[in-house]
């Protein structure tokens, strides 16, 4: 209950200091969102029930009506993320996430650096197709199976769960922020950016990171003699190499559904309804792997947690509040197109170590678009820079479930983390604002 209460502390608190610069619809607003970033932080009431606060608190203090709130919950792109996680239930089920994992880490020499690498490789493979914390979940008992040592176990660890962050952007469905940004757009009137189009902008940021990362990770400690193996011996089922198939034809109708301007236009369909319909196709008898009972197993928080979201983002358009706060903003526009996205990314990836990323970019997303509008820079490149650096904090176990999950294992402290996620932050902010630069700004 005390949480509850700090809750309403700080929302208003949120109120009463906003009032002094804001209107009072406004500020109250703001004093909601603190009141529901407070409780999605310190877990005072259930992700899911927090989530669904905005459909009574919004109408309640006339910030949205009811129906303009709801209508949040039911985006398109909530079916983009539910037919991914049927095909994620079903890898989980086969355990053909097993057979990846294992073949994976093979790939790489027995040693303390080869298998940081290759940890956090798998991490960031896995994530980008299953959520971020089922992976975590998954590779860290592997990580402290591996060896007895401390340190070694300190930096598995930490491999796996800064892999899991850097995978996460991979993909639309990798992590929630991202989703919530292809809603902004279909929001706006924004063309999207397709499935295969994202893994082509990302994947060079990936890659950069899960060099740098582990290599730094494996500093005074690459002497050091592993002390047990990884078991790669299992063979793959009938079920696994059924599923492997369709995961096959899933990845080939989204490359044929991918537009390459000016030379191929793209099948024309809609990407949400193909994973919906492969998610729908593990429930067909002889084909597919799942049951009903299976679909308990779907996240509906995190579902409710993108409605949330997009009704945050609603009503920091619809109250023009991302406007006000853009014009006091208005200054920053005049900076260099590299100093905008320097401080865009600093101020994005900082601010989600205290708080949800789903939130903060929920909040962010209006307002950055309404700042990039008066300056010389594409919004787009700006709003996209972002969106993936709400998912790039490395510093607190409170800023991501990865994080969380490798705090919980007990071979990791919060120093320890704060040390080595300060610099990969710094890393982040840097190779995002390069690549943003270079490439980033000539094919979004």
């Amino acid at each position: 209950m005390k949480k509850v209460l700090l809750a309403f502390v700080l929302g208003a608190l949120g109120f009463t200091l906003s009032s002094m610069v804001f209107s009072i619809q406004h500020a109250t607003l703001i004093g909601l969102i603190v009141f529901l970033v407070t409780l999605w932080t310190n877990e005072g009431l259930p992700l899911g029930v927090v989530s669904l606060l905005p459909i009574i608190l919004f109408p309640s203090f006339d910030i949205l009506t009811t129906n303009a709130t709801t209508a949040n919950y039911s985006k398109t792109i909530v079916f983009l993320f539910l037919g991914g996680f049927m095909l994620a239930i079903a890898t989980q089920k086969t355990d053909l996430h097993k057979i990846i994992s294992n073949r994976l880490l093979k790939v790489f020499p027995n040693t303390p650096r080869g298998i940081l690498f290759s940890l956090a490789i798998t991490s960031a493979f896995l994530s980008s197709l299953l959520s971020n914390t089922t992976t975590a979940l998954l590779l860290i008992p592997i990580a402290m199976f591996l060896t007895d040592q401390s340190s070694l176990k300190l930096r598995f660890v930490l491999a796996i769960a800064y892999g899991a962050s850097i995978g996460g952007i991979i993909t639309p469905i990798g992590t929630p922020p991202n989703l919530i940004l292809l809603g902004f757009f279909e929001d706006n009137a924004i063309e999207s950016i397709s499935f295969i189009k994202w893994i082509v902008l990302t994947a060079p940021l990936a890659m950069v990171m899960l060099i740098i990362i582990p290599y730094i990770l494996s500093l005074g400690v690459s002497h050091l003699i592993l002390e047990k193996q990884i078991d790669a011996s299992s063979t793959i089922t009938g079920d696994q190499q059924r599923l492997l198939w369709i995961l096959g034809a899933l990845v080939i109708v989204l490359l044929f559904n991918s537009k390459i301007e000016p030379f191929y236009s793209g099948l024309g369909l809609n990407e949400k309804g193909i994973l919906l319909a492969f998610g729908l196709l593990m429930f067909v008898p002889k084909i597919g792997f799942l049951t009903w009972e299976d679909t308990k197993k779907i996240p509906y928080e995190i579902i409710f947690l993108f409605g949330a979201g997009f009704s945050i983002a609603k009503a920091f358009s619809s109250t023009g509040l991302a406007e006000v706060i853009a014009q006091n903003l208005l200054s920053l526009s005049l900076l260099p197109p590299i100093l905008l996205i320097l401080l865009v990314a600093a101020m994005i990836t900082f601010t989600t170590e205290i708080t949800s990323n789903t939130a903060l970019i929920s909040i962010a997303l209006p307002i950055i678009y309404s700042l990039g509008q008066s300056s010389s820079i594409d919004t787009n490149l700006v709003i996209f820079v972002a969106t993936i650096c709400a998912s790039y904090a490395f510093m607190l176990p409170i800023a991501t479930p990865p994080n969380a999950i490798a705090m919980s294992s007990g071979v990791v402290r919060v120093k320890d983390m704060a040390k080595y996620g300060f610099f990969f932050n710094l890393i982040g902010i840097t190779a995002i604002t390069i690549i943003a630069l270079l490439y980033w700004q000539y094919y979004l």
